[in-house]
């Protein structure tokens, strides 16, 4: 099942949602750890491209989730669900694509607060605009960490949820960002 239906997510979903998962908790452990290198460190320059290049994928994969997911059917929530809590649920998506924009703009930010161009995987230049406000780098470097703690934050509450579905209320929340499911709610 390659879309998604009124009662299960499809492969497009399903992959996006872990690659996804995936790049932005390796993104997080790359920039904690990069932020501790020093100019002279061997990987100083390739840790910031890697993390810049992996950032701008990342870019892209978002943007093509917005599409797919406002172009196509979203599963329903299963019937056993309480009302309130997919409230609450649909609260915690819309703050994770909130902060992960924000970090998404933020890095921006960082990276072209000189007017040089980020360079991704050597394949091709996104370019920066020609805007900039004294200490760019440094207030966006700060909104930047603290908007991507709490996009951790966040992610950690959100597999919580999942682990909660799936091991107290033994429902099929989890099991439908997994493998596509047949056609019951």
């Amino acid at each position: 099942m390659f879309k998604n239906t009124k009662s299960s997510y499809g492969i497009v979903a399903i992959a996006l949602h872990w690659l996804m998962a995936a790049m932005v908790i390796g993104l997080f452990g790359l920039g904690l750890y990069m932020v501790e290198l020093t100019y002279y460190d061997s990987w100083y320059k390739g840790s910031l491209d890697l993390h810049k290049s992996v950032g701008i994928t990342l870019v892209a994969l978002l943007i093509f989730r917005f599409a797919w997911r406002a172009l196509g059917t979203q599963p329903e929530p299963l019937s056993n669900s309480s009302p309130v809590l997919n409230k609450v649920a649909h609260t915690a998506h819309l703050l994770l694509y909130v902060l992960l924009c924000i970090i998404v703009i933020s890095g921006y930010l960082i990276s072209t607060a000189d007017g040089r161009s980020i360079e991704v995987f050597t394949l091709f230049s996104i370019p920066a605009i020609d805007f900039s406000v004294a200490n760019q780098a440094d207030i966006a470097g700060k909104i930047h960490y603290y908007v991507a703690c709490s996009l951790i934050g966040l992610v950690v509450l959100h597999a919580l949820g999942a682990l909660k579905h799936h091991f107290i209320d033994k429902d099929k929340t989890l099991i439908r960002m997994i493998k596509p499911q047949k056609d019951d709610l």
